[in-house]
């Protein structure tokens, strides 16, 4: 009998031993800027011993670019719902199968099959949001739940407007703007896109993702943004509201792969998993502001997020919204053309 303890007491060890070593070592992140909790990675790191290395980027084009290169030795990137598809078709994801994983369980009946991965083969949620305006009320009394803030600008926000440059966000509300639909191939539509977008312009004072620090400092007193954003925005400075364009808006999802190359598949997996227990979701959304799809993760969260209107879609403005999704290759490329020529 102490025998038989013995050797079951030494197979327990050579487990436990070859997980230890199945988690040590690194993970490299690949993500959006400031959409991470320190102290979210501190935990991971603590109990699965491993080093997380975190590198920004700053658009899903940017990404995309960037792991097509290769090269690159990152292990997790986080792309939006209407660019995981392309991810995938390009084989760029590894198929890590998050819905056998065991914190699946947690993943929100609505999440975990969605049309831009279904059955959840590749990635697992990871924050969940909308595309609107935000306004500092100070500078501007006037509606905020319309498009105009961008497109006709209120003579009170001409050269104090800035844009988010996320290709398919600023597009995808141009269209809404102009009573189209998104992902039209429309060219009347897609015409009038080009010409509101060019004519908008000279009333903007940039096009730049670092809203938050901005707005708050008055540097910019209007802005396209997603609603995470503006929710860090209000709570330093009441005056800035998010508004729900009344032409429509988007929703949309960022979500957790493992790349195709990756050199920590393992440790990878173990971040995926770690993703969807609801006290590290919960974690996260309390840094980045944003909800994430992971049952139970409210109770983690700050508690000014529970009836924060730039977190709970107000039903009035619900209706407006439309999900996210992947445009066909040759509508992309006629948002490409668009966008290309509003650089100039």
């Amino acid at each position: 009998m102490k025998t038989g303890r013995k050797v079951l007491a030494a197979a327990a060890m050579l487990l436990a031993s070859t997980a230890m070593a199945y988690a040590d070592g690194e993970l490299q992140i690949y993500n959006w800027g400031n959409y991470t909790s320190p102290d979210m990675i501190k935990k991971f790191e603590t109990e699965n011993k491993v080093k997380v290395t975190i590198t920004d980027y700053d658009s899903n084009d940017t990404a995309l670019a960037k792991i097509r290169q290769g090269g690159h030795g990152f292990d997790i990137v986080v792309p939006s719902q209407n660019y995981v598809p392309i991810w995938i078709s390009e084989g760029l994801l590894l198929e890590t199968d998050p819905s056998k994983m065991p914190n699946f369980k947690n993943v929100a009946k609505q999440w975990a099959d969605p049309p831009f991965d279904p059955g959840r083969k590749y990635t697992v949620p990871w924050a969940m949001g909308t595309v609107g305006t935000v306004v500092n009320t100070d500078v501007y009394k006037g509606d905020i739940n319309t498009w105009a803030i961008v497109f006709d600008t209120p003579d009170e926000l001409k050269g104090k407007v800035n844009v988010v440059p996320e290709m398919n966000d600023v597009i995808d509300a141009a269209v809404l703007y102009n009573g189209g639909k998104k992902c039209t191939g429309d060219l009347t539509i897609l015409k009038k896109v080009r010409d509101t977008l060019v004519a908008a312009k000279p009333n903007w004072v940039a096009m730049e993702y670092g809203t938050i620090n901005k707005m708050v400092a008055g540097d910019f007193a209007a802005s396209s943004d997603w609603n995470g954003s503006a929710l860090r925005q209000r709570l330093q400075k009441p005056s800035i509201r998010y508004g729900y364009p009344k032409e429509g808006f988007v929703y949309w999802s960022d979500n957790v792969g493992v790349l195709k190359d990756a050199k920590n598949v393992e440790n990878a997996k173990l971040f995926q998993n770690f993703m969807m227990d609801p006290e590290n979701a919960g974690m996260n959304s309390g840094f980045h502001r944003y909800a994430n799809g992971i049952d139970g993760s409210d109770k983690f969260m700050p508690s000014d997020m529970k009836d924060a209107p730039e977190v709970n879609v107000p039903e009035e403005f619900a209706k407006n919204g439309v999900q996210s999704e992947t445009c066909p290759p040759e509508v992309q490329a006629l948002y490409t053309k668009i966008w290309t020529e509003l650089q100039k």
